[in-house]
């Protein structure tokens, strides 16, 4: 059904490299997945395939995602309807041919944060848990020479392939796949990134390990999570919820997070980064209507969640494997 997944361009792309045998594994294991599917995902697939056909004139993804070329009303209102078939969009902004689509996340703030510390030339790079695939397109604008992003989610891989529509030469791929559904020991990747994604696994340090596996020698992790405060064995462990997710089981401080990259195994390990998320940069809007960082704060001390925790704080750490 969803033939615009691309596998062939894929395969072709890892041929020689350590992923060749894995690649020649997805299509079967793609199916097995498309077999079970999902409620929306007709839905959603055909508001992909409703977009219109235009041609892209100009392109931006080094300093921000924005395509542009010929575009009649007609053709813009049919775009609009088309995207906004996708609400929500959590990772942005996407601004094609003249709709801008203001997501929920300002996810170029972030990537202005970890981008000047990486050195993606030529690389071949994996997104673990990338959403809508918004990194990949600015990690190919980065330099990096292939893109591959994970992530189970079926909403996601249709907004990414509606991207994907009018850049389908570049070789970005979105895989509708969890970490854990990789085989183990991939050793192909020369950078791995997992951005927001520790907080919610029950065992940091399994994950930790599990992202190693899919690095050659000498890869770069790059690590963006939240953290607290504190010292190398500060841990913040969430009675119940953090900022009303239920599905967040450890924040370390940043002494520990590195502590537990080098118990994992990794070398080199550096914190490039610390911001507190703002409610400018993750917000509701009309893309992502649903509750969002300004409903999860204490209203009368933004420093702390409403369950009294301290506010969401991000730290990105980058690590090499040995």
């Amino acid at each position: 059904m969803i033939a615009a997944l691309d596998l062939d361009a894929l395969q072709q792309t890892l041929v020689g490299s350590p992923l060749q045998d894995w690649a020649a594994d997805l299509p079967a294991q793609i199916d097995a997945k498309l077999a079970v599917g999902h409620g929306d995902l007709q839905r959603w697939y055909a508001a992909v395939q409703n977009l219109p056909a235009l041609p892209v004139e100009r392109q931006e993804l080094r300093d921000q995602l924005l395509l542009d070329g010929p575009c009649d009303a007609a053709s813009r209102a049919q775009l609009l309807g088309a995207l906004q078939g996708l609400i929500p969009w959590r990772k942005g902004p996407f601004d094609l041919f003249g709709v801008h689509i203001d997501t929920e996340w300002r996810s170029d703030w972030k990537w202005s944060r970890v981008a000047p510390h990486l050195d993606l030339k030529n690389k071949r790079v994996l997104d673990v848990g990338c959403g809508n695939g918004y990194y990949l397109w600015r990690m190919l604008g980065a330099g990096a020479g292939s893109v591959v992003g994970v992530d189970p989610n079926w909403l996601f891989l249709n907004q990414f392939l509606a991207v994907k529509r009018y850049l389908p030469d570049l070789p970005a791929w979105h895989l509708p796949l969890a970490l854990e559904e990789l085989p183990g020991k991939l050793e192909g990747f020369d950078t791995v990134f997992s951005m927001g994604v520790l907080y919610h696994r029950r065992s940091p340090i399994d994950h930790l390990l599990e992202l190693k596996d899919c690095l050659r020698k000498g890869g770069e992790l790059v690590l963006e999570t939240l953290v607290v405060e504190g010292d190398v064995q500060q841990v913040l462990v969430p009675e119940d919820r953090y900022a009303m997710m239920r599905n967040v089981w450890f924040l370390p401080s940043v002494p520990a997070l590195e502590l537990w990259l080098r118990r994992a195994g990794f070398v080199d390990v550096q914190c490039v980064d610390v911001s507190v998320t703002s409610t400018e940069e993750q917000r509701a809007t009309d893309w992502m209507r649903f509750q969002s960082l300004p409903d999860f704060l204490d209203p009368a001390d933004h420093s702390r969640t409403l369950e009294g925790l301290p506010a969401p704080t991000r730290a990105v750490l980058v690590a090499r494997k040995p």
